[in-house]
């Protein structure tokens, strides 16, 4: 499935109102905020229609999965958006993780738990929160927002690096580092929390890491994040998102993806958009003096000028000490 889907879902007393973008989408929170009485209103009406008194819009089919037979339900439904609600200990299996990679269906997932079977985004993990003022003809507005925010506006000068992987991405950023700034690989995702809380690092700490697909390892990084302030996050979709986001490589088509991505990957070719971006970075370079290989970075890649226009697409306040 492609696209973004707007969901509006009301009885005479509640109303949810939500956009639906990626293959994954997680809604989390506390009791009492209002998740299970969405998957509940969805439940009911798939099951009677209208005549619950409940209205649901949305440009596609929305459906729920639940219990052991989530399988065969799941093999019944296409071009949908599936709701899971909290308490289906399925959502964290390799089998589930396996049925969403092969899917033509998008899932919103209402859960406590990380699920680190499934590269989720850390920009689609939300809260339902309830606003405006409201009489008794009028409905109670939910919507969702964004549980984590954007990279911090301050200044982060690094004295430590630490990237997520130990490809394309460590190359670029350790070249780009001073002498007097260590650059380490985490050699994977699940492995930078441990990095952080073995204590061997000092001074200000940037971890890098591709943002499509670091939902599950967010919430206790985040957590140290608020509480440290020489603990910095940065997470774009990915490093080739970055290098296609720099317009080093001067694309029309590109530049369009970018505005949309979610109108191009399909959920049932692309687990998650990191790959997506691979895929493409590879194929748009591919007869070019970029070509790009994940593997290791093209020497052409160190090229001060494209450097340059690289290091000018990340946030600004993110300053290298190197004498580029």
């Amino acid at each position: 499935m492609l696209g973004k889907h707007h969901i509006i879902v009301q009885s005479a007393h509640l109303k949810y109102e939500l956009d639906v973008r990626r293959n994954i989408t997680i809604i989390k929170g506390d009791s009492a905020t209002g998740k299970t009485t969405l998957a509940d209103m969805i439940r009911e009406y798939v099951l009677n229609g209208m005549d619950t008194g409940i209205s649901l819009s949305c440009d596609v089919p929305c459906r729920i999965i639940e219990g052991n037979t989530w399988k065969e339900q799941l093999m019944a439904i296409n071009q949908s958006i599936v709701f899971i609600d909290e308490g289906n200990s399925f959502v964290s299996s390799k089998d589930f993780a396996n049925a969403v990679r092969e899917s033509t269906n998008y899932f919103v997932i209402i859960t406590r738990e990380n699920l680190h079977a499934l590269p989720y985004s850390v920009k689609e993990i939300y809260g339902i929160r309830s606003s405006g003022k409201y009489n008794q003809s009028t409905p109670v507005y939910h919507e969702l927002y964004s549980i984590y925010g954007t990279i911090s506006d301050e200044e982060i000068t690094p004295d430590v690096i630490i990237v997520e992987d130990s490809n394309a991405g460590y190359d670029f950023f350790k070249y780009v580092s001073s002498l007097n700034t260590e650059c380490i690989s985490a050699k994977g995702k699940d492995n930078i929390f441990n990095m952080i809380t073995s204590g061997k690092y000092s001074g200000n700490v940037l971890i890098i890491a591709d943002g499509a697909a670091f939902g599950a390892q967010m919430a206790n990084l985040y957590d140290l994040s608020e509480n440290n302030d020489e603990l910095n996050l940065y997470l774009p979709e990915s490093f080739e998102w970055i290098i296609l986001d720099s317009d080093i490589l001067n694309d029309a088509e590109l530049r369009r993806i970018l505005q949309s991505p979610e109108d191009y990957i399909a959920s049932e070719k692309y687990f998650s958009w990191e790959r997506y971006f691979t895929a493409l970075l590879i194929n748009k370079s591919n007869d070019t003096y970029l070509k790009y290989s994940k593997h290791s970075l093209n020497n052409n890649y160190y090229n001060d000028k494209i450097i340059m226009k690289i290091i000018a697409s990340l946030p600004a306040n993110i300053i290298f000490k190197n004498n580029l």
